[in-house]
């Protein structure tokens, strides 16, 4: 495999500001790549060629007349189909949205793009990010690099295939209960979720307000944490971003584990349907951190058995007040004549530019916030939400982080769980806690399954210590030597 895809978005970034290579020749790896696995991966929707090799020719003119370049010089970057990015497509994975060009750009982009990172393009993802799998696009489902006959995870699946699949250095994709962490542990990248409010929201179209976060995909826990440092920090234009005065301030604490406590919540390991093998992976990392230094003890999230009930009203009530917006009217598919009226035309642009997902989460959230249920459901769904943080926040008394599989499974076969959404649901059942709890969690790889497919390693910290969460999933690395940062040997030679 070409030398240039080899190297970390660290490295990247290093040799371009010391004049060891060249932004084009790094589109031009990348790209090629892309070209070869593309046909059988399918992680992207939008490739932005034209626009990537311009800014790379402006990199290197400024290169040569000796100003300086960005922390993500040359690092090519791929972004999850629902972030704006001004004059081009923004699908959602959705046909709704067929013919949409955003008009603006989204802070996380912009960020990105000012630190010198280079898009390559927009990846798949589940239909307005409604899923765990990548399924359930409309555009079709992406494939993962370990075995192209399993699903990546998602929703942010398209952006963690391009990442295991070295068709980018990086990705930023986006979480409203596990969509980075899954598809990280599904294909045995680095995921981080950051705190809620530490990653501007403005242009990521939202699904669940109050839950959705974006967050990096990358090949190390370093390169994930150089991508979170550039596109966090509080935003005017998003009301929920936090202040400085908000955030806890990293500390050192995870460069020697020696006094870092760790609690194993005992209620993740005694959930019904997982897989043994993910426990037994999991028990094995944990004696890793021990013999580091860290000392492991057994805590209790008593509520968290409430995780997937809670989530699954709070996120289908938001996604049923933010999609209302996809009327037909203002932007988007319009049905033909046939609608005879408004709200015949209301119904035939949904059903015909909405998948079934995303129809039984908007009607499930309407049911929820509708008059005599809203108290019975919605109302009891937020009580069940402060007492999951609530848990939280009293184990971080006692330790420092909190462990756990990321997944109850390894990457699951294309259409195992399609026609049993409940199934599928339950992919998600070691990441809602945090999202509802409005924390930070990492995933990073532990190890692999009989089938030879990763596993995640669920690594979980208090609100505001997102640095300190890499910081021990870098640890991590370091004890194990990168043994588990790996290229899938299925498209190892393209």
């Amino acid at each position: 495999m070409d030398s240039i895809l080899d190297l970390s978005a660290v490295q990247t970034a290093g040799k371009v500001k010391a004049g060891q290579l060249r932004p084009l020749e790094i589109l031009d790896a990348y790209y090629g790549r892309i070209e070869k696995l593309e046909p059988k991966i399918k992680a992207y929707l939008l490739l932005l060629k034209d626009r990537a090799y311009g800014r790379a020719r402006e990199m290197e003119a400024r290169l040569k007349s000796g100003r300086p370049l960005g922390r993500l010089a040359g690092v090519a970057v791929a972004v999850k189909d629902n972030m704006v990015l001004e004059d081009y497509p923004t699908t959602c994975g959705s046909k709704i949205l067929e013919g949409y060009v955003s008009t603006y750009t989204a802070t996380a982009l912009e960020r990105l793009e000012n630190e010198d990172a280079l898009i390559l393009g927009k990846t798949n993802l589940d239909e307005f990010a409604m899923g765990s799998s990548t399924e359930n696009s409309a555009f079709g489902p992406s494939r993962n690099p370990w075995d192209t006959s399993r699903v990546p995870g998602g929703s942010s699946g398209g952006s963690a295939a391009a990442v295991a699949a070295r068709m980018a250095c990086a990705a930023l994709g986006s979480e409203t209960g596990g969509s980075v962490r899954q598809p990280a542990s599904f294909c045995g990248v680095v995921g981080l979720k950051p705190t809620y409010g530490r990653v501007s929201r403005y242009g990521l179209v939202a699904f669940g307000s109050s839950l959705d976060q974006i967050g990096p995909l990358a090949r190390t826990a370093e390169d994930a944490a150089l991508i979170f440092d550039v596109i966090s920090g509080h935003d005017p234009k998003d009301s929920t971003s936090l202040v400085p005065s908000k955030i806890q301030h990293p500390s050192s604490s995870t460069q020697h584990l020696s006094g870092i406590k760790v609690g194993l919540p005992k209620e993740y390991f005694s959930v019904e349907g997982a897989d043994p093998e993910v426990f037994r992976v999991t028990e094995e990392a944990v004696k890793v951190l021990a013999a580091g230094g860290a000392k492991i003890e057994e805590v209790s999230l008593p509520h968290s058995r409430f995780a997937l009930p809670t989530y699954y009203i709070v996120a289908p009530s938001e996604a049923s007040a933010n999609l209302a917006r996809f009327d037909g009217v203002r932007y988007g598919l319009r049905a033909g004549g046939q609608a005879g009226s408004l709200l015949g035309l209301y119904k035939a642009s949904r059903t015909q530019g909405l998948g079934h997902e995303v129809q039984r989460r908007i009607l499930i959230g309407t049911f929820a916030l509708s008059h005599g249920y809203y108290d019975a459901y919605y109302g009891r769904a937020q009580q069940a939400r402060a007492l999951i943080a609530r848990d939280f926040e009293e184990v971080f008394k006692n330790v420092d982080f909190v462990v756990s599989p990321t997944a109850p499974t390894a990457a699951f076969k294309l259409g195992e769980k399609t026609q049993d959404p409940v199934s599928m649901y339950l992919s998600d059942i070691f990441t809602i806690p945090v999202n509802l709890a409005g924390i930070a969690g990492a995933s990073v790889c532990c190890g692999f399954s009989k089938d030879n497919l990763p596993l995640g390693l669920q690594i979980v910290g208090p609100a505001g210590r997102d640095e300190d969460v890499l910081g021990l999933a870098a640890h991590w690395e370091r004890l194990t030597r990168g043994q588990y940062i790996q290229i899938p040997q299925g498209v190892k030679n393209g």
